[in-house]
């Protein structure tokens, strides 16, 4: 009965943690490009330029985003973790928004922006797949974007639950737990981090064939090539 309980409480709480993600994106995209140019020399004027960067740059990047993120959750996994069950509610929703806001910007490495409903709904779709659920695309399709997101939050919360009540438990212990709580929280993101860096590096790459193949076509092609195609 206990772990009911807490599975639901901590279903709760990652469900708080990704709604503003989906209400208002964390991540300032235009921000972001500029600090991807100022603080990892990327060169680039917009994100659709990240195809063109060198892939082993693109890739170095994205490491050090994902341990940002990961140094991130562990400084406050271990400041909430002093309090053990007390304060791991309050931690998982922060937690959550720290691991929304590395994928976020994982898209943004990649190449991917949010500035359409769709793109919105692919990020999302990314965000599922670093939590093991797989979405179809059939449920995209047959839904609007406001009631596809809100039904994708959730299935990510209860998957993430399952995970978290299973590994957090040693955060019940209170002192000790800081100590725990830093090491979970970091290899939580980092987890995440990569299997978010998987599906997007995975369509990275698509692109990048794509556009090498539009250059490569000659002229008046393209749209005989794509009727074949399809």
């Amino acid at each position: 009965m206990h772990k009911s309980w807490l599975r639901q409480r901590v279903e709760i709480a990652l469900r708080r943690g990704f709604q503003p993600a989906y209400k208002s994106l964390t991540v300032n995209p235009g921000t972001f490009l500029l600090k991807l140019r100022a603080a990892y020399g990327v060169p680039i004027r917009s994100f659709q330029g990240m195809y063109s960067v060198e892939m082993g740059m693109v890739e170095d990047v994205a490491d050090r985003i994902i341990s940002s993120g990961c140094k991130m959750a562990a400084v406050e996994g271990a400041g909430f973790g002093l309090g053990g069950l007390l304060t791991m509610l309050p931690d998982l929703s922060i937690l959550a928004g720290i691991t929304m806001r590395t994928i976020q910007k994982l898209s943004l490495v990649y190449g991917f922006e949010f500035n359409t409903e769709e793109e919105t709904a692919e990020l999302w779709i990314a965000a599922a797949s670093a939590a093991g659920v797989d979405i179809s695309r059939e449920l995209l399709e047959k839904e609007v974007i406001n009631r596809f997101i809100p039904k994708v939050i959730q299935k990510i919360a209860a998957q993430a639950s399952r995970e978290v009540v299973e590994k957090w438990s040693g955060r019940l212990v209170p002192f000790t737990s800081s100590v725990i709580g830093a090491a979970l929280n970091y290899y939580f993101v980092r987890a995440w981090g990569e299997r978010a860096r998987a599906h997007f590096r995975r369509r990275h790459l698509e692109m990048r064939r794509r556009l090498a193949d539009e250059q490569a076509t000659p002229p008046g092609a393209p749209k005989r090539l794509a009727l074949i195609r399809n």
